[in-house]
Formats: C-alpha cells, sequence, structure tokens
C-alpha cells in the first residue's frame, strides 16, 4: 500500500485504534483492521463518542440532578478520591450537556456528581493536574432524569429520600402528574413508584426529625403512613418530631447522640400510637419532721431502692430510717405507702 493511502487512513481513523508495527508484512494486517473499523462506522455496529477533559469549574451540577451535592464531602467520596489518584486519571466519563450559565460554566452534569465532587477536591489540595473527563450529550430534561434514574437507581449512596424527592419532581414536571406514564417510561411498577411519591409527601417537620435527609427510608415512610393518615395521630407524630428535632439540633451543637433513622422512626411510631411516656415507679418519703428532707423508697422489681439527698444529717437520716422500718414491719416486710 503506497505512502499517500495510508495517509488517508491514518486521516480518516485518527484516535479509533492504536497503529500497527509499519513493517511490509504488518501492511496487509492493517489494512484490513482499517477496512473492519470502516465498515463498522458505515453499518452504524461502531458508535463514535468523543470525550473531553476539562476544568470542572466549567461544570455545574443540572437542577434538576438526583444526587444532593451539598452533602458530599471527603468523607463520602473517599473512594473515588483514592480511586482517581490511584489511577492518574478518572476512568469513567461523566454525562453532561452544554447549557452555558450566568455564572461563566458551559456544561450541565447530568450524571457524575461524585466524579465531579472528587476531581474538584483533588485539584483543590495539591493536585492540579487532574481533570474532570466528560461526554457531551444533546438531552431533553426528560431524557435527563431517566439517564440519571438508571445509572443511580441501584447505588446505595443516594438515599431513598432524595430519589423520592426527584421522582415527585419528576411527575409533574415531565409526565404532566400521571403517575402510570411515568411508571411505564422508567420500566418499574406503578406500586413501588407510588411508595417513593408517598414518601417524598412526608411533612417538613417530620424530615426536620431526622439528623440527616439519608437516613430517612422508604420503610420508614410507610410506618408512619397510616399515623399521618390520622388526624389525631398525625398531630402528636408531628408533636413529637418537634421534640427530636430540637435534640438533634442540640446534637449538632455538640451536645449528646444523634438519634439515627430508626431510633426516629420508632419514637414517632410510640408517638402516634399514643403511647405515655415511662413514669417513675411510685415512692413513699420517709423524714423527721414536716418540711425536711428525708428518705425516699420506692420499689424495683423484688427490690426495695432507698434514696436521700446529700448532705442530710445523720440526725434526720436516723430518724427517717426509724419510721421507714417501723412502717416496714407494720407493713408486713413490703414498702408501706402514704408518707410519714
Amino acid at each position: 500500500m503506497s505512502k499517500k493511502h495510508d495517509a488517508v487512513f491514518d486521516d480518516i481513523l485518527s484516535g479509533l485504534a492504536e497503529e500497527q508495527a509499519r513493517t511490509p508484512a504488518a501492511a496487509g494486517a492493517r489494512f484490513l483492521k482499517r477496512s473492519t473499523t470502516i465498515g463498522d462506522r458505515l453499518s452504524g455496529e461502531l458508535e463514535e463518542k468523543t470525550l473531553h477533559w476539562v476544568d470542572p469549574a466549567e461544570c455545574r451540577m443540572w437542577a434538576g440532578h438526583n444526587r444532593a451535592y451539598d452533602l458530599l464531602n471527603e468523607d463520602t467520596c473517599r473512594d473515588l478520591i483514592d480511586g482517581i489518584r490511584a489511577q492518574g486519571r478518572q476512568e469513567f466519563p461523566a454525562i453532561v450537556r452544554r447549557a452555558p450559565g450566568p455564572d461563566g460554566t458551559i456544561y450541565e452534569v447530568i450524571c457524575g456528581a461524585r466524579r465531579h465532587f472528587a476531581v474538584s477536591w483533588l485539584r483543590a489540595n495539591s493536585y492540579p493536574q487532574f481533570k474532570y473527563l466528560i461526554e457531551v450529550r444533546d438531552l431533553t430534561d426528560e431524557e435527563a432524569f431517566r439517564l440519571a434514574d438508571i445509572e443511580n437507581r441501584d447505588r446505595e449512596d443516594i438515599s431513598d429520600y432524595e430519589r423520592a424527592r426527584d421522582y415527585a419532581h419528576a411527575v409533574e414536571a415531565y409526565y404532566g402528574g400521571r403517575q402510570k406514564t411515568m411508571a411505564a417510561r422508567l420500566e418499574v411498577s406503578e406500586a413501588w413508584l407510588s411508595r417513593y411519591l408517598q414518601m417524598a409527601r412526608l411533612p417538613d417537620a417530620v424530615i426536620a426529625a431526622y439528623a440527616s435527609i439519608r437516613d430517612i427510608r422508604e420503610l420508614h415512610a410507610r410506618q408512619l403512613k397510616p399515623l399521618l393518615a390520622d388526624d389525631a395521630a398525625r398531630e402528636r407524630v408531628i408533636d413529637a418530631a418537634g421534640t427530636i428535632a430540637a435534640r438533634q439540633a442540640a446534637v449538632r451543637d455538640g451536645q449528646g447522640a444523634p438519634m439515627d433513622g430508626a431510633q426516629v422512626t420508632a419514637a414517632l411510631k410510640a408517638a402516634g400510637a399514643g403511647a405515655k411516656p415511662a413514669t417513675s415507679a411510685p415512692e413513699t418519703l420517709f423524714r423527721r419532721s414536716a418540711g425536711e428532707s428525708g428518705i425516699r423508697a420506692r420499689r424495683k422489681g423484688k427490690s426495695i431502692v432507698m434514696e436521700f439527698p446529700e448532705g442530710l444529717s445523720v440526725g434526720s437520716l436516723e430518724a427517717a430510717f426509724g419510721h421507714f422500718l417501723a412502717a416496714y414491719g407494720e407493713a408486713g416486710q413490703k414498702l408501706p405507702t402514704g408518707k410519714k
């Protein structure tokens, strides 16, 4: 094959295949490989994609993205950060579409929020050589929604509530409120989709009771649904949620330990069912005289627990304990009731 013909094929197939060894013996094999590649392209069996390496600052999250980008941090993306650093580059491209914004960005990220965060973090932490690998596509909002859903549906690092919120927006924005149409487009059952749409309708007060929206599971929403459908139970759940939210806020300020999702749900269920808070066992006060501190006695299982304030004088303690012993004997060696 002449050098002129080689140059023509090299130009046509630039970037599609590595050059074979340039020896006369390999020329025929190289021609066959190139001929096959051209045939595949012409027949439509080979799809060519153009990828770009860009500064992640040129990209912003699509408003309809199903991941809460503000919840991403070094810890939640540690596996990806370490993987990109070890490989020396991002291996799988993010899917974006061209949409210049007023903030100077050029692309909207449809799929690839964690990859965007990881590369941005690396660039800001002593690895400025890393760039963001993207594939640019021409997508409608509905196509972008379905693509993002397909990529992230089975990923555990997107919470049930993030997904539910995304579906609630999509059913109105892209499917005219028709749940059946949306289920068909996503290729899921209407019952499955309905559970997530119901979850998205959880009251804001209930959402605030959880330490993070990632703690809320679809199962939790199902368990609370019957309680929220009853007016009286709903009021009790909302009241309890406010109390729990205040506690969670105190935890964020460094006071105590947070309640996890299961604990919050259990507390809300108990409140909705009208469960009364546990009360202390009845106690009896024994003291030397009215107005004075003494010994408080209460039953605990088969035992009697006695308590008195620190600093109670020996005389007051002896007198109070004497009253207890007298009453204990009169009661047949049982905890006497009433105050002495």
